[in-house]
């Protein structure tokens, strides 16, 4: 991620951040228990809204993220723990954490696929899978605008993807779906899920 889009990124996200986003992002943190890992921290945005886990691990690969984030680790209330790694390669042994937590990044991780078998891999049974993630939308048209605007809009925005499928990709791995909430006519949802092995 470069240097440029870490450092404009949360200027262009605060209108929505302030409006719905902070609300979600609340309601979903208040579900993580024990010990959390944070998939692609990026500015922190995340951290001063954690309350009950008593430790999260936060992991970024892009430096310029990390050092956006310093500030907002500084406001955090439980203990946080930043690892420069990507979501790909967990640097983490199997069963590590109760608490599997991914708001917004799905869509930029270049391998999903490979993200959600290590998030299986690191959670233990019957821990818990929080998500917030946009994801290609159920209806026909607005889905095809989303793939045909994929490719200028990766370039543009640092590799992220309009078209992920993040729920079918949850239940493709085994993962128990508990409720999921909908905004924006299904562009955004908020996914609870528990892990199976």
């Amino acid at each position: 991620m470069s240097r440029k889009f870490a450092k404009w990124y949360d200027f262009f996200m605060s209108p929505l951040e302030k409006k719905k986003f902070y609300k979600i992002r609340k309601e979903l943190l208040s579900r993580a228990r024990g010990n959390v890992l944070e998939l692609g921290a990026g500015t922190g945005i995340n951290f001063p809204l954690y309350e009950l886990p008593e430790m999260v691990t936060a992991i970024e690969p892009s430096p310029y993220m990390i050092k956006q984030s310093l500030g907002k680790q500084k406001q955090a209330v439980v203990p946080i723990e930043l690892v420069q790694a990507g979501a790909e390669e967990l640097p983490f042994a199997d069963d590590s954490f109760d608490t599997v937590v991914a708001t917004l990044v799905f869509c930029t991780i270049p391998n999903p696929e490979k993200a959600m078998a290590e998030m299986k891999r690191v959670c233990k049974l019957e821990g818990k899978i929080l998500l917030f993630e946009h994801v290609k939308m159920e209806n026909r048209f607005l889905a095809s605008l989303q793939e045909g605007l994929t490719p200028v809009w990766k370039k543009i925005c640092d590799g992220c993807c309009l078209n992920r499928e993040t729920l079918h990709l949850l239940v493709d791995h085994g993962f128990k779906v508990k409720e999921v909430q909908k905004f924006y006519r299904d562009l955004f949802i908020f996914v609870e899920a528990i892990n199976k092995k």
